[in-house]
This record gives structure tokens, C-alpha cells and sequence, in this order.
């Protein structure tokens, strides 16, 4: 929970949510970021803007648990994938994820829509 400090409210119902629905156990490894941390993930080439949604609290990253070890491996995240959008759908939350974009396969990514989070 320490990880969602700062984010925002809506997204930490969310990221709950999911918790309780999803098949496979998750941790939030990350939520708001400082410009600081985001230049360096750019550079790193672990991300690909300094405007994220990090920076704001309308994101957060997710890692799954599999077999009581942290998993990277794309197949862990898309149930909780799944978990997040059912939830969003559940509490009337717009959210998206970056398993979703098209040029930056971000799966570990889930963030508050542009749209109805300026």
C-alpha cells in the first residue's frame, strides 16, 4: 500500500479491486514518480515520455507473483490485465493500459484515461 501514496483516489479503488478479483496475486511497484526518477527510466529506455501520468499520481505499475516470486514474464500479467479492466468497469472508473498501446508494450502500466483525468 505504501506504493499508493499519492495516487489518485479513483485509481487506488481500482488497483483494489483488482486485488480481490484476480487470479493471480500482484504487487504496486511503483505509483507517483518524481521528474527526477522519470528522466532517468527515459534514458534507461524503460519508458518513452517525461509526461507520464507517474508524475501526477494517475498511474501506477504492477508486478505479478508467481509461485511467491516476482514475475516478467508477459503470461502473468494478462489476467491481472484483465482484473484492472473488469474493475474499471465495475466502479465506472476509466482506466487503460499500456498493454493496449500500439507502439510501446507497457504491460506492467495501468493508468486514469486522458480523457476523464486531464
Amino acid at each position: 500500500l505504501k506504493a499508493l501514496q499519492e495516487v489518485h483516489p479513483d485509481l487506488i479503488k481500482v488497483v483494489k479491486q483488482a486485488a480481490r478479483i484476480t487470479p493471480i496475486p500482484f504487487i504496486i511497484t511503483e505509483g507517483i514518480r518524481t521528474l527526477t526518477r522519470q528522466r532517468l527510466l527515459v534514458e534507461q529506455g524503460l519508458s518513452k515520455t517525461l509526461n507520464s501520468r507517474h508524475l501526477t499520481g494517475h498511474a501506477v505499475d504492477f508486478a505479478p507473483i508467481v509461485d511467491g516470486v516476482l514475475s516478467w514474464k508477459t503470461p502473468a500479467f494478462l489476467p491481472i490485465i484483465s482484473a484492472f479492466k473488469e474493475s474499471g468497469r465495475l466502479l465506472r472508473v476509466a482506466i487503460e493500459s499500456g498493454s493496449d498501446w500500439k507502439s510501446f508494450k507497457d504491460y506492467p502500466h495501468i493508468q486514469l484515461s486522458w480523457r476523464i483525468y486531464p
